[in-house]
């Protein structure tokens, strides 16, 4: 379930990625939905971050253990 959250905050930030280029090829500096869609990708991204971090801190989410070396 965790991972599938993941995933879906990745295609929609790759999403608004998409519409910003878009709209600054389309709309030639007229309209700002340029600056919205890369806010949004910029929010989502740190979202996605501090929700990653936060599910690590309190023991959700499990970093990957196979390249630890313990004793």
């Amino acid at each position: 379930m965790i991972k599938l959250g993941i995933v879906l905050f990745l295609i929609f930030i790759v999403y608004n990625l998409g519409a910003g280029c878009y709209y600054m090829l389309t709309d030639h500096g007229q309209t700002d939905r340029v600056v919205r869609s890369l806010s949004w990708r910029i929010g989502l991204s740190i979202l996605l971050f501090g929700l990653i971090a936060l599910g690590i801190y309190s023991g959700v989410i499990e970093p990957n253990t196979v390249m630890r070396h313990g004793s």
